[in-house]
């Protein structure tokens, strides 16, 4: 299974997104861009890649308790970047990052105890991707749009961990499907 970390902004965050993207949508170079849907949009804690499904289940378990050790937090979408000029054009967040940051380590380190090869450590940068390129685009004016933005602040309350099947059809445009296959909440379980 192809598999990672994430968390899941809740649906009226999403809407606010969407609303947000809708009018990026409407810019100058904007069909340059790939865009993103809702279904997709989510924090990567950690990006796991092909899982053997005989691992699944001990990451499953580490994870669980990944999520125990933190509390429960605050966090909104605000603002926005780009990764390889304008490769990636992405949401930023804010509310406490610090929480996210050790949530993604530790779905990191879950990981490499059950034995998932995580490649080379990279310092966590808290994006939700809602654009892509193949080429250098100059995404500059969606930047300043995205500068403005501020979403609804909600409690992340849970780690899922996430499926991703890539799209098979070969039709332009169309998007990997996401399924959380686990749901696992964040504090001492009661």
């Amino acid at each position: 299974m192809r598999l990672f970390a994430a968390v899941l902004p809740p649906a009226d965050v999403i809407s606010e997104l969407a609303a947000e993207v809708a009018e990026l949508k409407k810019l100058p170079g904007a069909d340059r861009l790939r865009w993103t849907g809702p279904p997709g949009w989510h924090f990567t804690l950690a990006f796991y890649g092909e899982v053997d499904d005989t691992v699944v289940p001990e990451l499953s378990e580490r994870l669980e308790r990944a999520a125990h050790r933190g509390a429960p937090f605050p966090l909104a979408l605000r603002g926005g970047g780009q990764f390889g000029h304008g490769r990636a054009l992405w949401a930023g967040a804010e509310g406490d990052l610090e929480a996210l940051r050790r949530l993604a380590d530790r779905s990191e380190a879950a990981a490499r105890r059950a034995g998932v090869d995580m490649g080379a450590h990279r310092r966590y940068t808290p994006h939700l991707t809602v654009a892509r390129s193949r080429d250098a685009v100059d995404v500059r004016p969606h930047l300043d749009l995205l500068a403005r933005f501020t979403g609804s602040t909600w409690t992340v309350g849970e780690l899922a961990l996430v499926r991703s099947s890539l799209p098979v059809s070969g039709v332009p445009g169309e998007q990997p499907r996401y399924e959380a296959v686990a749901r696992l909440p964040l504090g001492a379980s009661g």
